[in-house]
């Protein structure tokens, strides 16, 4: 079942996203396996060296290591349960160094999280997130 959520849900977001690239369609990926709570998915796209930098909330804090990182999204994932995700004003930038995405991102279950979603990624990994509670973030619902 966890699976055919995570599958309509990237679904769902790569709607209007054609032209995404590889770094915007991870993180597509990536927030739909948090809303999903799916742990597997959500940690195989980090580097070993990973950072998460959690501004806001109880999970409030930097972690690093994929050991930390795993730890925090299972805390979240046990507090919040299924999300629904929806993403606005995603943004890809590359170069042949990485790549950085930037997203307004909604998780909604028992209230809605707005959050403000910096990630880099070098080759094809995770190595740099921040996660900035925003809750005056506008998001615009489809």
């Amino acid at each position: 079942m966890k699976q055919l959520f995570i599958a309509a849900s990237l679904f769902a977001l790569s709607i209007g996203s054609a032209l995404a690239g590889p770094a915007a369609d991870a993180a597509q990926t990536h927030f739909a396996a948090i809303g999903a709570g799916d742990i597997p998915i959500i940690m195989r796209g980090y580097a070993d060296n990973a950072q998460l930098n959690w501004v806001g909330g109880p999970l409030d804090g930097t972690y690093v290591s994929q050991d930390t990182i795993r730890g925090t999204w299972e805390k979240f994932g046990k507090a919040v349960g299924p999300l629904k995700v929806t993403i606005n004003n995603l943004e890809e930038s590359v170069n042949p160094k990485g790549a950085t995405v930037l997203a307004n991102v909604q998780f909604e279950g028992k209230m809605p999280i707005k959050v403000r979603y910096v990630l880099t990624y070098r080759d094809g990994k995770l190595v740099s997130e921040t996660w900035q509670i925003d809750p005056k973030l506008a998001i615009a619902a489809y």
